[in-house]
This record gives structure tokens, sequence and C-alpha cells, in this order.
């Protein structure tokens, strides 16, 4: 079940479908050109037997049992051993799904591995066995249109983070408390899209290096070219993402902290209205307390009281009681506390 397709090509047509791996190593020097093998989470036993028949090197075999490789490309002899990281958008739970593609591809073979949905190879080899044009320039036809699918794949990805960027800056300035994780995780995203681009331009100044060395057709050169500047716009707006999303948090960071300072001096006007609604409260209270003491002292009616036998004791207790009230409310109000 793990082989998806196998076919062998001549000119730019299939021109044998074996049913087995078996058939393929069979069937492949008799009717010349290449073998072209899609293969979808083989086994290791699987693997070791396309390792035997084509002599790939130890290294890249380990790498593709492995799994789990940044993308990345290497030669050995005239093999090419090329990791690549495919993304998917799942619009519903805005998170990119990230894949993992091992491509080999030999002077007459090419062997795909897949270890995720994405990319879509049926879609690549209907549409290579479309144009026999393209296709009978041999595996490295294979090697362009796999890696310009892979590429092309990318763009819904940067469309639904851009959207969700969009939202973002939304978000920033309706106090939603959810929107800082949404940006660390949406820089998340954008750390991992990056991680699997920007080797992308390296492997193909690698390619292009080799373009003499080991007779790549001209038409395929430009091809590969067209395909390098799509990656450079994906790698380029993956640093614009990050960009924004940086300045996206240092907003939301600076807006924190406006609303923080405007929440202290709210509280610091509460507590200063507070604190002169005490004053005012004290100060009345120390006003009705001085006469209160002098009617309380005249009020216990003791026998032996001189001031009782007075004849001016009451106006003198009146006079007393005012005096203090009038001196305290005078001293409160020039301090501002009435």
């Amino acid at each position: 079940m793990s082989v998806i397709d196998n076919a062998i090509y001549r000119d730019g047509r299939r021109v044998a479908t074996p049913a087995t791996l078996a058939e393929t190593f069979a069937s492949r020097a008799a009717h010349g050109g290449f073998a072209w093998i899609g293969l979808y989470r083989p086994t290791e036993a699987e693997i070791d037997a396309l390792a035997a028949e084509f002599d790939l090197h130890p290294l890249a075999v380990e790498d593709t049992k492995k799994g789990h490789q940044r993308a990345k490309l290497e030669r050995y002899g005239d093999t090419l051993f090329v990791v690549l990281r495919p993304a998917r958008y799942l619009d519903a739970v805005e998170e990119v799904e990230f894949g993992e593609l091992h491509v080999f591809v030999g002077p007459d073979f090419a062997i795909t591995i897949r270890n995720s949905e994405s990319p879509d190879l049926a879609h690549v080899r209907h549409r290579l066995e479309a144009t026999p044009d393209l296709l009978a320039k041999g595996p490295e036809a294979v090697l362009y249109a796999v890696l310009d699918q892979v590429v092309d794949e990318y763009q819904p990805v940067d469309a639904g983070l851009e959207n969700d960027i969009d939202e973002i800056e939304e978000q920033l300035f309706s106090g939603d408390p959810v929107v800082t994780r949404r940006i660390y995780d949406l820089a998340s995203e954008v750390m991992e899209i990056q991680r699997a681009t920007r080797p992308l331009v390296g492997m193909f100044e690698a390619l292009e290096r080799g373009f003499g060395t080991y007779h790549v057709d001209v038409e395929l050169q430009r091809y590969l070219r067209d395909v390098k500047d799509h990656v450079i716009r994906v790698v380029e707006r993956g640093e614009g993402f990050r960009q924004l999303l940086q300045n996206a948090l240092q907003v939301h960071s600076a807006l924190v902290a406006q609303r923080q300072n405007d929440d202290m001096r709210t509280l610091s006007e509460a507590a200063v209205s507070q604190s002169e609604q005490a004053k005012k409260i004290s100060s009345w209270a120390a006003i009705i307390f001085a006469p209160s003491l002098v009617a309380g002292v005249y009020g216990m009616n003791f026998r032996h009281m001189p001031e009782l036998e007075w004849p001016w004791g009451y106006p003198l207790a009146l006079a007393l009681m005012l005096g203090f009230a009038g001196t305290l409310y005078g001293i409160f109000k020039g301090r501002g506390w009435l």
C-alpha cells in the first residue's frame, strides 16, 4: 500500500506500470528510459530494497528512515538527495501543518517518499504526463515539478497567515486579552515557515552551480530559475510577516502599559479623593468634639462645681464652645481641609 504510483517513462511517455517494486527493477533495463517511483510512508524493508537497486548512499537512506530532517539538498555522486518541508494551512484551527518529502534523483530514476498528505504528487505526475516534452527531459524534470508544487503550496499558507495578521491588527485596539497568545502562536508558525523555506534559496543556488557540470537542459534551467524567484518571494513574505508580528507585539505591549498607567492614575485619583474626604470628615469630627467636650464636662452635674454658681457661667460655656469650634474651623479651613 505504500507504493502510490510506479511507472517507467521513455521519451516523455509512460511505457510501463509495474505492479510491484520488484517488477520495476526487472523492467527498467528492458524498457530503457527512467523509473519514477512514488511512495507514501514506506517500510524500512522497501527503503532498503530501493537503496540496493539504485545504489543510494547509506547516509541518505539513514535520513529517510529516521525522518524529521531539515530542508536540504545533498549530492552523492550522480544522485541528488533532497529533503523538503511542504506545508498546508488549516483554516479551522489557524495552524500550519508541515510535512516531509524526500526525493532521490539519479540518471535513470526518480524516487519520491512522502510522509504527509502534502504535497499533491498525483497532480505533479498528471501535469508532467500531460506535457511529454517536459517529462522527456528526464528525472530532473520530476525534481523541478516537485519543487514547483511544494513552492506553489506555500502561497495559500502565506495567504492564510496574512489574513490572521490582518485580524490581529484589528484586535490590538479592541482590548481583547487573547491577542497576545495569538501573536505568539502566529510568530511560531511564521518561524516554522522560514525554517522550511529559507534553505530552498541555497538549494536552488547549488542546483544552478551544477547546471554545467551535469549538463542540465537549458529549458529546464529556466524553469528552475523561475521556481527560485517564487521561493525568494515566499521567503521575503515570511520576513515581512515576522516584522509585522514583532511590531504588533510592541504595539500591544505599549497599549497594555498605557492601560495599566490609566488604571494606576484612576486608582491614584480615587485615593486622593478618599484622602480629601477623610480630611473633611476628620475636621468636622474635631470641630464637633470640642463643644461636646465642654458640654460633657458641665453636664456631669456634680454638687461642687464652682462655675454652676456663677452668673456668667452659662454664657461663658457657650462662648468657650463656640470659640473652640471657630478656632478649629479656621485652622482646618486655612490648611484646605474644608
